[in-house]
């Protein structure tokens, strides 16, 4: 009873992982992202060791959608840059996102300089990066992000929401980004 009682504990506290017909593993330790300010993906995965890296789903221009031009400030009509992507850390699936980045502000911009690292290419063309709104919320992954991820249909996923802003207050991402919930955690930090 008492080791059950453990095993239980080291599960909730994240340190086992509970596979349904298969046993209990030590997990995997979790890819993390301090809640605060803006980071970029390169970064965190930079700063933990990792190797991150991409894989371009869409990039296309079109006008922007009524809920992206409230986000970014935009008056109607005008264009945005959307993208979907998939990020990964050591070649392993983490996120999903989909990045919809005013059409303006990235003229003379290349393909690659957004996909790559867009906050690094922002900040070698003259751009001072600002703060961040996050919004964090769970959902179950459906059939087509389980499919870019890796997982189940109705694993666990985190989705972030985030408007990222300029030095001078200009928003210049509106990011819905789902993130795997068995390999990445937020966490705040006073």
């Amino acid at each position: 009873m008492t080791l059950r009682q453990a095993i239980q504990t080291l599960s909730d506290e994240g340190i086992l992982e509970r596979k349904i017909g298969s046993g209990t593993y030590v997990a995997s330790k979790k890819v993390q992202e301090k809640m605060s300010g803006t980071t970029s993906f390169t970064d965190i995965m930079e700063s933990l060791g990792k190797v991150p890296s991409s894989k371009t789903i869409s990039f296309f221009h079109s006008r922007a959608s009524s809920s992206e031009s409230e986000k970014l400030g935009l008056e109607k009509g005008e264009q945005v840059l959307r993208m979907e992507r998939i990020r990964y850390a050591d070649d392993v699936p983490i996120c999903f996102e989909v990045a919809s980045i005013p059409a303006k502000l990235i003229e003379g911009f290349s393909k690659e300089e957004i996909t790559e690292s867009f906050y690094h290419s922002l900040q070698e063309k003259g751009f001072e990066i600002g703060r961040a709104n996050q919004t964090v919320s769970a959902i179950l992954a459906s059939e087509q992000i389980a499919d870019y991820l890796a997982v189940k249909r109705g694993d666990a996923i985190l989705r972030l929401r985030q408007i990222s802003y300029l030095a001078d207050g200009r928003p210049f991402e509106y990011v819905r980004t789902q993130y795997v919930g068995s390999r990445f955690e937020f966490y705040l930090e006073k």
